[in-house]
């Protein structure tokens, strides 16, 4: 469909460009088309079981491509203050219809309150459906908008979701996220200039896997064999 139908048609780059931060990815990895199966016979002594056992030989592959596209927008900043939003102001366009070929294709916004007594955003149009997902060790609740849904842009010929806070909120009482970075660059030339990422876990107990990708500007030189990482004061060696 390109950029005729489907959540492409918000791929605007220059509203892409101009954003706080944003960042292409393309994931290519084999997939198991055909497998060995075999039958496996057991008893209890009484009842016949027979199970299929699949085997680790693989006869047929097949390459899945993903490609992601991560922007972060900030409106706060450039919103003197309000962090109302909508699609139309991030890309300055609407979804007007689905991708035919499309076997999925869902917006996720996440309107999980931060006081359970009193939630302070609404969304809308209503949504298609809630979902509700345990993130990071929190329990965080979506609005789905499902594109195929035939309901869906039967009352507009445009679907421009829309969140808006019902009161004005202070930027102080947004929660600190359990995973967050930083990182600035330090030094000068080759010879002291280093890159520092710093990454924060304030989950009070829970460990969590970090995948780091660095993005290095074109300008930086990187030498591997003084990398170090440090956790709790103490370094660990990378492998």
């Amino acid at each position: 469909c390109s950029l005729q139908a489907g959540l492409a048609v918000l791929l605007k780059a220059e509203r892409l460009f101009h954003s706080s931060y944003h960042s292409q990815a393309v994931h290519i990895r084999p997939i198991c088309r055909v497998s060995i199966w075999f039958a496996q016979l057991s008893c209890d002594g009484f009842t016949v079981c027979l199970s299929l056992v699949q085997d680790a030989s693989c006869l047929a592959l097949s390459w899945e491509l993903r490609q992601t596209l991560t922007v972060v927008f900030d409106f706060f900043s450039s919103g003197q203050g309000k962090k109302d939003w909508s699609l139309f102001k991030m890309f300055s366009r609407t979804l007007t219809d689905t991708c035919p070929l499309a076997s999925q294709s869902k917006v996720y916004v996440d309107i999980s309150p931060k006081n359970k007594e009193k939630e302070l955003l609404e969304v809308s149009p209503p949504p298609t459906s809630v979902h509700e997902a345990i993130v990071q060790g929190d329990r965080r609740t979506y609005a789905v908008y499902d594109l195929l849904s035939p309901s869906l842009f039967n009352t507009s010929r445009s679907l421009n979701v829309q969140l808006k806070w019902k009161r004005p909120q202070d930027s102080s009482e947004m929660p600190i996220p359990t995973l967050h970075a930083q990182r600035y660059v330090g030094g000068y030339g080759l010879q002291t200039g280093e890159i520092c990422t710093l990454i924060y876990n304030t989950h009070p107990y829970r460990a969590f896997p970090v995948i780091l990708l660095e993005t290095v500007p074109w300008y930086l030189r990187l030498y591997v064999h003084t990398l170090t990482i440090i956790t709790k004061g103490k370094e660990n060696k990378p492998s």
